[in-house]
C-alpha cells in the first residue's frame, strides 16, 4: 500500500519536482524562479520635514531562500534613493527622531538577536543602543529626542512540577519536560511561547542601560505615544483580571515615566487600541468599538480628553473599519487608513467628523495572494508616504502631496516590464439576493476576447478580509500555466461595511458559498471560463470553503484545500486563539452546542466528496493546526477519493509562502494536481480512488 501511495505522489508532483531544462534565453513567462527576483516596499517612514522617506526594501535572496529586509532612503523631491542599512542581517522598523537628524531601527546586523540601533544621518554612523535578550519592538522617540521607548518580552519562569535527582557529570539525559499553564501557549507567529510577558522600557537615545517602566503578569503592547511634555507614555493593553479568557477587551492606559504609575483611560467592554496623543497634548485619538460579540465589527476612530473624559466618535458615518491613526501637525485632523471595495485608502478625518481621501491603492508586502494591505506615515506639512501597488506591480514607495500622488520607486520595473503577465479585470457578479459581489479575473497572458480557458476559483481566507486588484504571485503563476484565476469577495468579506461582513455571523460557511458559485457562473456566462474545466483552491478560510464546496457540488474537476479547518470543534480547542473563536464565531463552546459545530464543519460533508482534492498545510501551522489537514486527508483516503497531503516544511500558517522556493513549489504542486485531473479522472491506478490505496 505504501509503495502505491509513493508512486502516486511521484506522478502527481512530476510537474513541479522535475528539474527544469536549462533556459536558452530570457523567458517572457512569469516563473517560479522569478520569485527570487521580486522586491517590495514596506513600512515607509517620512521624515518630519517631508524631504526624505526611509523604507524597508524586501528583496528575494536566492542563496538564503528568504526575502531579506534592508532599509533604504529616498529623496521626495528628486526620487533618488540609496541604501541606508543594507549589510548582513535583517533590518527593519525605521523611525525618525523628532528633529529628523537620526533614525532608530532594529537590526540583527551584528549577529545574535535583534537590537536597537540609531543612525546619525549627517555622519552616516550607526551605534548599537541596546544589548537585549529578546527583540525590541514598537520603537517611539521621546519628544526631546533624548530617549527611546520600546516594548520587549521579559522572560519568566514556567510552572514547575516535581523534581529529578542530580544528573551525573557527563550523563546524556533527555531534555527537561515542557510545562505550559497559559490559556494561549503557542501562536502561529512565535510558536510555543516562552514564559514571561511583554513590557515597556526606556533607553537613552545615545546608549546606556535600559529602564523597565511597566510590570505585572500581563502583556503591555504598542504602539507607544508620548505626551508633548515627555512625562507620559500612552499605550494599549488588556490588563483585566480575565485577560486570557476575554482577549477582546483592551484599554488605553497612561504610564507616568517618572513613577511608573499606570492609569486606565478607558473602561468599556471592547478593544481600545492604537492611542495617539495630539500635538498640543490635549486629546488622545484611538480606535476600537463597543463589543457586541459579533463575528465582525468596524473599528471606529475616537477622540477623548487626555484624562479619558468626553469620548466621541469621528467615523461613525463611514461604515468601514479604520486603523493606524496619525495626528495632523496642526491638531485639527487625524489621518487613518481603511479598506473600501478591496482598495486600501488613507483619509484625513477632521475633528468635526469630515472625511477626505488623500491617498489610495495601498498594498502590502505579502505577495502570494491579492489581499488588501499597506501602511502610511505623515509629515508635518501633511505629505503622506505610502506603500502603493497595482495588479502588475508589488508595492512601491509613493508620495501623496497637494492632491497628487507620485511613485518614487520602481523596484520591479527591470523584471516585470519584460514579463508577459496575466492582466486583471473586474467582472460583474450578482448574488441570489441581488447584492453586487466584487470579483476580479486574472487572465492568462495572450488571452483573446471570446477565448474560454480553464478557471481556478481562488478563495481568500479570514474569512473577514478582502481581495483586490493587486499583484499576486500565486495568481500570476496559475495564469502563466494557462488558467484564469477568479478572486472574489463573497459576503463576509471586509471593506463593504459591517452588515455585509456579518451576513456570515454564526453562519460560516453559509451563503458565501452561493456568492462564490455566482461568481463562477458569471465568469462562464461572460465568455471567459470553460465550464468543463473548473478548479477550486483557497487558504485558511478559503481552505474551509474549498472543502465545503467539494462537499456540496461535483462541478469542479479538482480541488486544493490549503491550511483548512475541517472540524470546528477540534479547531476551536487547538488553534492559537482559544479565547476568541468559540465566543465570537459560534457563541457557545463545543461542549455546549456540538451540533452547531458539526453542522458547519466540512468534515460533515466528506461523505459526499467525489472531487480529487489535494490537501496542503505548513508543518508548523498553529492557526489552523496540521491535525485539521491530516483529518481531511485521512477521511478522503478512507473513502477512496483521490487525494494527496502536501506539507510545507517549517512553515507556519502566515508563513506558508514566506520562502520563495516553497511559494513556487506549492503553486507548482497545485497546478500539477489540476493538470492531472483536467480531463476527468484517469484510469484506475494509484491515487485513482481504489479503496485501500
Amino acid at each position: 500500500m505504501l509503495k502505491q501511495v509513493c508512486a502516486g505522489l511521484l506522478a502527481v508532483f512530476a510537474f513541479s519536482a522535475a528539474p527544469a531544462a536549462a533556459p536558452t534565453g530570457p523567458s517572457r513567462s512569469f516563473e517560479a524562479r522569478d520569485l527570487f527576483s521580486l522586491e517590495a516596499a514596506a513600512d515607509p517612514e517620512i521624515s518630519p520635514d517631508g524631504s526624505r522617506i526611509a523604507y524597508v526594501r524586501r528583496s528575494g535572496d536566492i542563496m538564503t531562500d528568504r526575502m531579506r529586509p534592508t532599509i533604504w532612503i529616498v529623496d521626495t523631491r528628486t526620487g533618488e534613493q540609496a541604501p541606508l542599512v543594507a549589510g548582513p542581517g535583517a533590518h527593519s522598523q525605521p523611525r525618525w527622531s523628532p528633529d529628523g537628524r537620526r533614525l532608530a531601527y532594529i537590526s540583527t546586523g551584528e549577529g545574535g538577536g535583534a537590537q536597537l540601533f540609531v543612525k546619525w544621518l549627517e555622519t552616516g554612523q550607526s551605534v548599537r543602543i541596546t544589548g537585549l535578550p529578546t527583540t525590541p519592538e514598537d520603537v517611539a522617540w521621546s519628544p526631546d529626542g533624548r530617549q527611546i521607548a520600546y516594548v520587549m518580552h521579559v522572560p519568566g519562569e514556567a510552572l514547575r512540577l516535581g523534581s529529578l535527582p542530580d544528573r551525573p557529570e557527563g550523563a546524556q539525559w533527555a531534555p527537561p519536560l515542557e510545562v505550559h499553564s497559559a490559556v494561549t501557549y503557542r501562536t502561529d507567529e512565535e510558536g510555543y511561547l516562552k514564559p514571561g510577558f511583554s513590557h515597556i522600557f526606556l533607553v537613552p537615545a545615545d546608549g546606556g542601560p535600559p529602564r523597565q517602566l511597566s510590570f505585572g503578569a500581563v502583556n503591555d503592547n504598542g504602539p507607544l505615544s508620548w505626551t508633548p511634555d515627555g512625562r507620559t507614555i500612552v499605550f494599549s493593553a488588556n490588563r483585566n483580571a480575565d485577560w486570557e479568557r476575554n482577549p477582546v477587551n483592551s484599554e488605553v492606559y497612561a504610564l507616568d515615566v517618572a513613577s511608573g504609575t499606570i492609569a486606565a483611560l478607558t473602561t468599556r467592554q471592547g478593544p481600545d487600541a492604537e492611542p495617539k496623543v495630539s500635538p498640543d497634548g490635549r486629546l488622545i485619538a484611538f480606535t476600537g468599538f463597543d463589543d457586541r460579540q459579533l463575528g465582525y465589527q468596524n473599528a471606529l476612530l475616537y477622540v477623548m480628553d487626555r484624562d479619558g473624559k468626553n469620548r466621541r466618535t469621528l467615523t461613525g458615518s463611514l461604515d468601514r473599519s479604520v486603523s493606524s491613526p496619525v495626528w495632523a501637525a496642526d491638531g485639527r485632523a487625524i489621518f487613518v487608513n481603511y479598506d473600501d471595495h478591496g482598495v486600501r485608502k488613507v483619509a484625513r478625518v477632521g475633528l468635526d467628523g469630515t472625511i477626505r481621501t488623500v491617498a489610495e491603492n495601498l498594498a502590502g508586502a505579502g505577495l502570494d495572494r491579492p489581499y488588501t494591505g499597506g501602511s502610511f506615515t505623515v509629515a508635518r506639512d501633511g505629505s503622506v508616504a505610502a506603500a502603493v501597488g497595482a495588479w502588475n506591480r508589488p508595492p512601491d514607495v509613493a508620495l501623496a502631496r497637494a492632491g497628487a500622488t507620485r511613485l518614487l520607486t520602481h523596484l520591479n520595473a527591470d523584471l516585470l516590464d519584460n514579463k508577459a503577465l496575466g492582466s486583471v479585470r473586474k467582472i460583474a457578479v450578482t448574488a441570489f439576493d441581488q447584492r453586487p459581489i466584487d470579483a476580479w479575473l486574472t487572465l492568462p497572458p495572450g488571452w483573446r476576447e471570446g477565448q474560454r480557458v480553464p478557471l481556478i476559483l481562488e478563495i481568500h481566507g479570514g474569512p473577514f478580509s478582502a481581495y483586490g486588484p493587486w499583484f499576486s504571485t500565486d495568481n500570476q503563476l496559475y495564469a502563466a500555466a494557462g488558467f484564469a484565476v477568479l478572486s472574489t469577495n463573497p459576503r463576509g468579506s471586509t471593506s463593504y461595511g459591517e452588515d455585509f461582513a456579518n451576513q456570515i455571523h454564526h453562519a460560516y460557511p453559509g451563503r458565501d458559498y452561493d456568492d462564490l458559485m455566482a461568481a463562477v457562473d458569471a465568469a462562464i456566462a461572460q465568455g471567459f471560463a470553460d465550464p468543463n474545466r473548473l478548479f477550486v483552491t483557497g487558504g485558511s478560510g478559503g481552505g474551509v470553503l474549498t472543502a465545503w464546496i467539494v462537499g456540496k457540488t461535483d462541478r469542479f474537476k479538482a480541488a486544493a484545500a490549503q491550511k483548512p479547518v475541517i472540524d470546528w470543534a477540534s479547531f476551536a480547542l487547538t488553534s492559537d486563539a482559544p479565547g476568541f473563536f468559540s465566543r465570537y464565531w459560534f457563541g457557545k463552546y463545543p461542549w455546549e452546542d456540538p451540533q452547531a459545530y458539526w453542522a458547519r464543519s466540512p468534515l460533515s460533508l466528506v461523505g459526499n466528496v467525489k472531487t480529487p482534492t489535494l490537501v496542503v498545510v505548513g508543518s508548523e501551522d498553529y492557526r489552523t493546526p496540521v491535525s485539521e489537514a491530516e483529518q481531511y486527508y485521512t477521511a478522503l483516503q478512507i473513502r477512496g477519493v483521490p487525494t494527496a497531503l502536501v506539507k510545507v516544511p517549517g512553515a507556519s500558517h502566515g508563513g506558508i509562502a514566506a520562502r520563495p522556493s516553497q511559494a513556487g513549489a506549492k503553486a507548482g504542486a497545485i497546478v500539477a494536481w489540476f493538470r492531472k485531473y483536467e480531463n476527468g479522472l484517469p484510469a484506475a491506478g494509484p491515487m485513482a480512488g481504489i479503496p485501500g490505496n
